[in-house]
């Protein structure tokens, strides 16, 4: 009991707090604070990069802005109190950088023609140390203040290998032009200086517009949220009044009122009326919801026929729109964070580098008796050839070209480690409605006792050309050419369906089973016809399923793919369609939190992508390995997404996939030449075999072998 009761009195102890963090809009940047709140005694520490926040947990004692001071020492800025967000200056920040990065790419192309052409003015020196020195400096500018504070805090982060490369090449450079004139062209290494800085600047702007793409799923599931919403008052004599306030103002027991046509605002249970409600967006469900009093609501839902009242119950925080926007920000925190390769290894590479560079100084002034601007040179030309110019293009110019190549071939990719992740791969998740279906109504089948099929038709076309749902519609789109049927009195019941009396007196009934039908037999279809009170017909409703949706799953299975279906609509509907398609697994009638947590269990398994389509599957879009969209989705669908299928066409997915494992192969064989190139090149530079001259020529020809494979990538077949 003792020790119970000093480890609760512990966690009592401990406080979770949550911060707004300015300039946090990179992989690295949340890893390098995570890291160093971890090391000031921090624990359960989530810091997301596409949100800009940073939760954590510490004792209770301990003063919380102390550690705000360190994330701010780290060159970031912790939004406290009451402070308003200061996006001004944020975006002006960008704006700079954007600027830094245009004239880094001006002045660094002429750099690098000197390596294709012999054009006299492009080997001057001098001109070249007049275009490198504005980059250089741009680069210490953009990346020394953080290269600085990551090895103050013991945390050396990408930017101190940025500028340990940049700044041994441009020293090189300027020893080589000053103290050897003669043969200066043998030391002039200014063209690495100006592409280290400049390819690192432009990833950098790449990784920042998809962090930026991300975080837009947030924002477009906020805005979903009606703005307004129409309170009923009641005063002291029992009159009622009604009042539009802002949505965030209603509370818990209000009584709103939602007209035919409007977005309902905040989650309750329905008080008066039967509408027809078009869930679609969050549950999944094709055909418009029945809601009678007594039933829930759900905020955001649009009602799409009839009015109602209902009370309001989860407002705020509770709702079920929060919820998804909850859950999709902490799938977003869980994803493994954009970094590029040298991220990774710095803590080993830059340290590593950095001790043979003085082991060459030592070794050949000291033990071979070289002289010390011999062994110096020998020592910079080290780090110089040991710069991550081919380890940082290895991953950009294959992820390009294969960015390229889905974009010609029908898909929108975000981020780069999209395309790699596809090879993981195991799982293939679908949601159904606008997804492995079109969402269109449409007549699957129908069943009838009348004399004939074209009777039937007529009936039931004449009847549904006096209504005005969704359903409705859909029969009288399809059936619209049949014979007309005369009726003497034709009435909508609310809820139930359609009744009429044709010019011979019969009593005709169109509407739903709860309504109708009774018997054991033709149980389960969407509508039911009875004549004079006898059972005379029933139809079965779906939305039309995608032309390529059988190739496509048959395709991944030959792949060796598990397919599974993921659906909020009816469990009868997911198991038929789901026995049509071959599908492996199938679950229906999920919500976005059962489709959530079913995806966990899948991940657990293997890796997974999920192809959605509606805002109930956001979350589930944002946690899987891979994301995947149709661009007619909904717009917080296709910003959760990492792929959007720009042409809608289901068939394209198996083309993404072997592009992923193809793209993923091609930066293998890349970070294979990158690194064999630095164990070798490095200790021949140690050893004084290897003069410059000569290593710029291999590492230039490193950088030429890598852009070849890449493209490859172009021209490689995409349906085998």
């Amino acid at each position: 009991m003792h020790r119970v009761a000093k480890i609760q009195a512990v966690k009592e102890m401990e406080k979770t707090y949550s911060a707004k963090v300015e300039g946090m809009t990179c992989g690295n940047c949340a890893l390098t604070i995570s890291k160093v709140l971890e090391k000031k005694g921090a624990t359960n520490i989530s810091a997301n990069a596409a949100s800009g926040e940073v939760n954590f947990t510490t004792g209770d004692s301990v003063d919380v802005n102390v550690l705000y001071d360190v994330i701010d020492d780290l060159g970031y800025h912790v939004v406290r109190g009451e402070e308003r967000d200061e996006s001004h200056a944020h975006h002006h920040s960008h704006s700079n950088n954007n600027i830094y990065l245009y004239i880094c790419i001006a002045l660094t192309v002429p750099l690098l023609l000197h390596m294709f052409v012999s054009w006299p003015w492009v080997h001057n020196v001098w001109l070249q140390l007049a275009l490198a020195t504005p980059v250089y400096a741009i680069g210490l500018f953009v990346f020394g203040k953080s290269a600085v504070r990551s090895l103050k805090h013991g945390l050396p982060n990408m930017d101190v290998l940025i500028v340990l490369g940049a700044s041994a090449a441009y020293i090189y450079s300027v020893i080589g032009l000053v103290f050897f004139a003669g043969m200066a062209h043998n030391y002039i290494f200014f063209e690495t200086t100006a592409s280290i800085i400049t390819l690192v600047m432009v990833g950098n702007w790449l990784e920042h517009k998809t962090v930026q793409s991300t975080g837009s799923a947030i924002d477009a599931l906020v805005k979903l949220q009606p703005q307004k919403a129409r309170i009923i008052m009641v005063d002291s004599m029992g009159k009622e009044t009604m009042m539009e306030v802002e949505s965030k103002f209603v509370r818990a027991g209000d009584i709103v009122q939602v007209s035919h046509g409007d977005t309902i605002p905040v989650d309750g249970t329905v008080t008066y009326g039967e509408v027809q409600v078009d869930e679609h967006m969050i549950t999944g469900e094709s055909v418009p919801v029945r809601k009678v009093v007594g039933n829930t609501v759900i905020g955001g839902t649009l009602v799409v026929d009839g009015n109602l009242k209902l009370k309001a119950t989860n407002v705020g925080n509770a709702s079920v729109l929060s919820n998804i926007i909850r859950m999709v920000r902490e799938a977003q925190a869980t994803k493994p964070p954009l970094q590029k390769l040298a991220d990774k290894i710095s803590a080993i590479f830059v340290p590593a580098v950095l001790g043979i560079a003085l082991l060459t100084i030592v070794v050949n002034y000291f033990f071979l008796h070289n002289s010390f601007t011999e062994s110096m040179m020998r020592s910079i030309a080290v780090m110089v050839i040991s710069c991550p110019c081919a380890m940082g293009l290895a991953t950009p110019a294959a992820v390009a070209v294969g960015l390229g190549r889905a974009a010609r071939n029908g898909m929108l990719v975000k981020g780069g480690d999209t395309l790699e992740n596809l090879k993981k791969i195991k799982q293939v998740v679908f949601d159904k409605t606008g997804t492995l279906t079109t969402g269109k109504l449409q007549i699957e089948s129908f069943v009838s006792t009348l004399t004939d099929d074209n009777a039937f038709r007529a009936v039931v076309n004449s009847i549904e050309k006096h209504s005005g749902h969704p359903i409705a519609k859909s029969i009288v789109a399809e059936w619209g050419a049949a014979a007309d049927v005369p009726f003497k009195k034709v009435e909508e019941i609310k809820g139930k369906g359609m009744q009429a009396v044709d010019e011979a007196g019969t009593n005709w009934q169109l509407g739903s089973e709860q309504w109708l039908h009774t018997g054991t037999d033709n149980k389960g279809y969407d509508l039911y016809l009875y004549k004079d009170g006898a059972f005379a017909g029933a139809i079965m409703i779906s939305d039309a399923l995608r032309p390529d949706a059988v190739e496509t799953i048959a395709e991944l299975k030959s792949m060796g793919y598990k397919t599974i279906l993921l659906s909020g609509d009816k469990k009868e509907k997911c198991e038929r369609l789901g026995k049509h398609l071959g599908m492996d697994e199938v679950y229906g009638e999920q919500s976005p939190e059962q489709k959530n947590a079913k995806l966990d269990e899948l991940l657990a398994i293997a890796p997974v992508a999920m192809v959605g389509d509606g805002i109930n599957d956001a979350p589930a879009l944002a946690k899987a390995t891979v994301g995947i969209s149709l661009s007619e989705s909904t717009q917080i669908a296709i910003q959760s997404a990492n792929i959007i299928l720009s042409g809608n066409h289901l068939s394209v997915l198996p083309k993404a996939i072997r592009l992923g494992i193809y793209t993923e192969n091609t930066i293998k064989q890349n970070l294979f030449w990158a690194f064999l190139y630095n164990v070798i090149a490095i200790p021949v530079a140690a050893a004084g075999l290897l003069r410059p001259t000569y290593g710029a020529g291999i590492m230039a020809l490193s950088d030429v072998v890598l852009i070849i494979n890449s493209l490859r990538l172009g021209i490689r077949r995409l349906d085998r």
